[in-house]
């Protein structure tokens, strides 16, 4: 029987890091509005399905980045209309909150930074993952000199 622990580290870390860090932001998010907040079953969906929201968009994201990869040349448009895509989504989800005011669309956006909150706190979270999976981050070396050399070089000629 596999433990919790192997079946994590299969997982695509950097997705793994950035839900990780998702879901912490959004229970101190719920937290601090239990002080402020009258409608707490309202805050609490609208800020869960930003929350949501924002998990999707960051797998979407790792998707068209593996994707572009394998494309070469092509890898701008990929990019280009995979941000295209996500940020029409992002417009008409949030256009169809704001006109049925089902939810809060301002605790939904609250719930969508968690993307930018996470990335901020990736670091942090990378660390606890090393310490709980026993990995290190692999320690830069310096490159030789005349690899060094050859850099200098080419970057001379394309000025």
């Amino acid at each position: 029987m596999r433990t919790m622990v192997e079946v994590l580290k299969k997982a695509d870390r950097t997705l793994l890091e950035m839900h990780t860090g998702m879901v912490l932001y959004g229970i101190v998010c719920q937290i601090v509005g239990c002080f402020w907040v009258e409608n707490q079953g309202r805050y609490a969906a609208s800020l869960w399905c930003g929350i949501l929201f924002a998990a999707i968009g960051c797998i979407h994201m790792s998707h068209t980045l593996n994707r572009a990869l394998d494309y070469g040349e092509g890898a701008a448009k990929v990019l280009v209309a995979g941000y295209a895509v996500r940020y029409l989504v992002i417009l008409v989800v949030f256009g169809i909150i704001a006109y049925t005011d089902i939810m809060n669309t301002i605790v939904v956006f609250l719930g969508y930074m968690s993307m930018k909150a996470t990335a901020y706190l990736n670091p942090l979270i990378h660390k606890i993952y090393n310490y709980l999976f026993h990995e290190t981050d692999p320690i830069p070396e310096p490159l030789p000199e005349d690899q060094l050399q050859d850099r200098e070089d080419d970057s001379r000629e394309d000025l």
